[in-house]
């Protein structure tokens, strides 16, 4: 199993992304430790999904704020990752299927980094340009109104 530990390469200079973050990384390390613990698996997975199914919503929060399109593809990628970690968490509730668990999380420490490196690096770029408090909502650089919404992940190469 691949596991996946916070390193400042992971960080992204957004202090409340790069939080959810370390925390996201922390409960999928947690999740792996199940390994040789089956009893522990449930609670570790349903943290772990309720860590991110908030985490997303953040996120999709955070882009419907700055004008992405309710259809982009980072937000999809979250609802697609989303519905594979509940799928698997139902099937280890009714099969008792730790295997799958602890695959998905191999799975996931392979997808995060990259997903982080990409996807919300480009969201933390573009709060950056826009000028996006996320604590607050407030922002001083607001798209147009007349500007398209963002289809992408938010990068000028994809967007």
């Amino acid at each position: 199993m691949t596991t996946l530990t916070w390193t400042d390469d992971l960080a992204l200079g957004q202090p409340r992304m790069d939080a959810t973050h370390v925390e996201f990384v922390d409960l999928l390390a947690a999740l792996e430790a199940t390994l040789q613990s089956p009893e522990a698996v449930a609670p570790a997975l349903a943290a772990l999904v309720e860590h991110t199914d908030a985490h997303f919503a953040q996120e999709d929060r955070w882009m419907t704020a700055m004008g992405f399109a309710p259809q982009n593809c980072h937000a999809f990628q979250h609802q697609a990752v989303l519905n594979v970690m509940r799928e698997v968490q139902r099937l280890h509730a009714s099969e008792g299927n730790v295997a799958l668990v602890h695959r998905m999380a191999g799975e996931l420490a392979v997808w995060f980094p990259q997903h982080a490196q990409m996807m919300d690096a480009a969201l933390a770029e573009t709060m950056a340009l826009r000028g996006y408090d996320p604590e607050t909502g407030a922002m001083t650089n607001p798209p147009a109104p007349e500007a398209e919404a963002i289809t992408g992940c938010g990068s000028s190469s994809c967007s």
